[in-house]
């Protein structure tokens, strides 16, 4: 997979408890609780609306449909990439993934990323681009699948030494996302993991799944996090656009690289600095603006970056991308765009997940 919405295509501890648990405990958590404790259902989101959880719905069932044995799903562009997408996809709904309906897709697709992965780089498919979704995916997974279940199904007969468990193959993942950053001059990446230039849009892919790892309670060096930050501040105007690689560079308003510097800065919690400020407010400005190309990823990101910065106008916004996200939706429960069916389906899914709120990355 190869995504780039700027050119071509685009392309600590906490451990997320099961969501049986939620469900069982939740109750008991209301009775018990302090006066000023917060009600589950302030931290997981409001009763998700019903046009959404049957849009939602149907484009799992097409991502379950569609999933092919080895567990990755093939159509436009295809790899751990996609895959790491559509995983997240499958987690988000809330569903258990460990027993509930798409728990041997998830499964599936978390032993497709593992035997794909370098044993010794770390690196899971051709680009940074691929590795960095699909670190994000191992990421968001670690915790909420039981490692004992992993290897219970699909992996006898292989060789062994390709079994490693999630929170093994995410550890090696970011030693390969860490390795890859110290060989590059601006303290970022893009497409090789040997590149010695940068791009906000891989560098953001790679650094969102280094951030959710590091939340996840994987060992991610501070001076890691604050040199790729630096480099998206150097990237970012007072006025809040985003620039494209290299330095200040492929300057243009690309709603999807403003969303991005946002989100990291959000993820990073820093949200002292001017430019959180400033792209925050250009996307607060610019709700009813048209991203042009590549919709798809502009929404995933710009999605999460509203959320994050500014509740209310993420409810705004939401409500739009409901209402277009409805006539959108294929018969077939999918989502037709410039990637390929999988990958625009699973980004579409994943805008509209903030109204499940399960996904760490969701957090606020």
């Amino acid at each position: 997979m190869n995504l780039d919405p700027s050119r071509r295509i685009c392309g600590g501890q906490r451990i997320l408890a099961g969501w049986l648990w939620i469900l069982t405990v939740g109750f008991l958590l209301v009775l018990a609780r302090p006066a000023n404790a917060q009600l589950p259902i302030e931290q997981f989101g409001e009763v998700v609306p019903r046009d959404v959880r049957e849009m939602y719905d149907r484009g799992l069932d097409y991502l379950v449909a569609t999933q092919r044995d080895e567990g990755d799903w093939l159509g436009g562009q295809s790899g751990p990439g996609t895959t790491g997408m559509a995983i997240m996809a499958l987690i988000a709904s809330g569903e258990d993934p460990n027993f509930g309906k798409y728990a041997s897709a998830v499964k599936r697709g978390l032993r497709n990323l593992i035997r794909l992965q370098d044993p010794t780089t770390g690196i899971m498919g051709t680009s940074m681009y691929e590795h960095g979704f699909a670190s994000l995916g191992l990421a968001e997974a670690y915790g909420a699948v039981d490692e004992r279940q992993l290897w219970t199904q699909g992996g006898r007969g292989e060789d062994r030494s390709r079994q490693r468990t999630i929170g093994q193959a995410l550890e090696l993942a970011v030693r390969g996302s860490l390795q890859s950053q110290k060989k590059n001059p601006y303290g970022a990446w893009r497409y090789s993991p040997e590149s010695t230039d940068a791009d906000t849009s891989v560098s953001g892919a790679v650094l969102v799944s280094l951030l959710a790892a590091r939340n996840a309670g994987i060992e991610v060096p501070d001076e890691a996090i604050d040199r790729a930050i630096a480099y998206f501040k150097s990237m970012t105007s007072s006025s809040g656009q985003v620039g494209y690689s290299g330095g200040f560079g492929g300057f243009d308003e690309s709603i999807a690289r403003i969303a991005i510097a946002h989100l990291v800065y959000a993820v990073a919690r820093r949200k002292d600095l001017a430019e959180h400020q400033s792209t925050l407010q250009y996307l607060v400005d610019n709700l009813e603006r048209d991203t042009g190309s590549y919709l798809q990823y502009a929404r995933y990101y710009q999605a999460q970056a509203l959320f994050q910065g500014d509740l209310p106008a993420w409810e705004r916004w939401n409500k739009k991308l409901v209402r277009e996200l409805k006539k959108a939706q294929n018969d077939n429960g999918s989502f037709q765009g410039q990637f390929g069916l999988p990958v625009d389906t699973s980004l579409s899914l994943l805008a509209l997940a903030l109204n499940y709120r399960f996904l760490p990355i969701y957090e606020r």
